[in-house]
């Protein structure tokens, strides 16, 4: 899947920002203004997390690790009998318990190779690989089912035609009907986050026309006139 995750995060982290230079100058009285920088690489690059000091620290130079966690075992997604992934996280010692009973292979607990956290690590391969096996065998459903009701981790990993289908998604509203102007209606994202007292509304969709809402911006919220507007645009300031 491709998304512009750096777009989102960057403008994610411009509103954080805006609104913490809002604050320094209405709320705390310091009267001026400031620069907001945000670059879209920097916004990913603060994800990393442990990545940076475990290179500054030990040297440590990750690489694409796929779907585990090295060293936290069962711990990744499974392919159902029906051909749909599944995750299961039973690392735990007392998650990985009500697996086994799950599974109807109890005596996994005992085995030497998966009876505490580190050696399940030690032998990630392994223990992923039964429980690859006993997913295969069994439809996401059930599977989502049988650990549900056994108290393990578990949750499909949804399609977006799951998605539209969730009832969940229906009733948080995030499955919206946008209406672009130039191809009409269509279902978007819906929106976030959700306020108890200012409840969200979809005003518009997002227009391709740059500039679409100047007048809003510089008009209505920044007290300039229409004349002022074009000025500005006869500058090419716009």
């Amino acid at each position: 899947m491709h998304i512009s995750l750096g777009d989102s995060l960057a403008g994610m982290y411009a509103a954080q920002g805006i609104l913490a230079a809002l604050y320094r100058r209405d709320a705390l009285g310091f009267g001026r203004g400031q620069v907001v920088d945000v670059s879209l690489l920097e916004s990913c690059f603060s994800l990393l997390e442990g990545t940076v000091p475990e290179y500054d620290r030990l040297g440590i130079v990750r690489g694409p690790g796929g779907t585990g966690l090295a060293g936290v075992a069962p711990s990744n997604i499974f392919r159902s009998r029906d051909e749909k992934w599944i995750v299961i996280a039973a690392n735990a010692d007392n998650v990985f318990k009500r697996l086994c009973e799950a599974m109807g292979r109890p005596e996994l607990v005992d085995d030497a190779r998966f009876s505490t956290h580190l050696a399940r690590g030690e032998h990630q391969q392994e223990i992923e690989a039964i429980v690859a096996d006993w997913a295969a065998a069994h439809d996401a459903a059930e599977i989502d089912r049988l650990l549900n009701e056994a108290g393990v981790i578990c949750g499909p990993i949804y399609t977006i035609a799951d998605i539209f289908e969730d009832e969940q998604f229906q009733a948080r509203e995030m499955l919206l009907e946008h209406d672009d102007p130039e191809f009409g209606p269509f279902i978007g994202p819906g929106l976030v986050p959700k306020f108890s007292e200012t409840p969200s509304a979809l005003r518009w969709s997002a227009t391709w026309d740059e500039g679409s809402h100047n007048a809003d911006v510089y008009c209505g919220l920044l007290g300039l006139s229409e004349q002022d507007l074009a000025d500005l645009r006869a500058e090419s300031v716009l």
